[in-house]
């Protein structure tokens, strides 16, 4: 059960989350159409960034926008999305982690929108997306401490987890993950029905790679 705090819908209009519940995966090495994938796709977007400046696509734009309306300066912290963007831009291209990983960073980038993936095992109790106060912060999966301040931050029982920032050690998925969460933090601009084709489109090739059963749940 994902809930969006009242706090946001004040400030953001049309703020939606989707989630992908996963059963019964199997997480390893990336088949190597997987990692041609995420590659090929890589160097198109550098292509694309030389064409036209990062801070002027539409995607980047709102997700400022949005950060800005939550209380976040986003020249100091900036959605995943645009994190791995601006990585592909030097051509620091992302490499296989492994094939959970690969998944989730390919559809971040092939929407540009920020995608956690969590193992759900590791959860406990509903979820909730909310907006941080001093108190909440963690170990990221870069092994940095953030401090979810005036940032958007997602929640479990046990206390924050994940965020469009960056996702925690805590319930990062490892090849050990058998159950896992993805969530994803829409675009405001998109429509319901978008948010339900691409929520479509990642749960078919997930469980193509993965195998396992999936939910989809679009919450507004």
């Amino acid at each position: 059960m994902l809930t969006i705090c009242d706090t946001i819908k004040q400030r953001v209009s049309h703020f939606k989350i989707g989630v992908l519940t996963y059963d019964q995966i199997v997480v390893g090495p990336s088949p190597n159409m997987l990692k041609g994938k995420l590659r090929q796709f890589q160097e198109l977007l550098y292509f694309d960034m030389e064409q036209t400046p990062l801070a002027e696509w539409p995607e980047v734009k709102e997700w400022r926008s949005v950060f800005k309306q939550i209380g976040t300066d986003p020249s100091r912290y900036r959605p995943s999305s645009e994190s791995l963007l601006r990585r592909v831009q030097k051509q620091n291209f992302i490499p296989s982690i492994h094939s959970a990983a690969d998944v989730n960073n390919f559809f971040s980038l092939y929407y540009k929108l920020p995608i956690g993936i969590y193992d759900r095992d590791q959860l406990t109790g509903d979820i909730a997306v909310t907006i941080g106060t001093q108190a909440d912060e963690y170990i990221g999966i870069n092994d940095r401490t953030t401090n979810f301040d005036r940032k958007l931050v997602t929640k479990d029982a046990q206390g924050p987890f994940g965020s469009p920032i960056v996702d925690s050690k805590r319930t990062m998925v490892t090849e050990q993950t058998t159950n896992a969460i993805q969530i994803v933090y829409f675009l405001p601009s998109f429509t319901e029905t978008q948010c339900e084709q691409i929520l479509q489109a990642m749960k078919e090739m997930f469980i193509q790679i993965h195998g396992g059963t999936a939910h989809t749940q679009l919450t507004i």
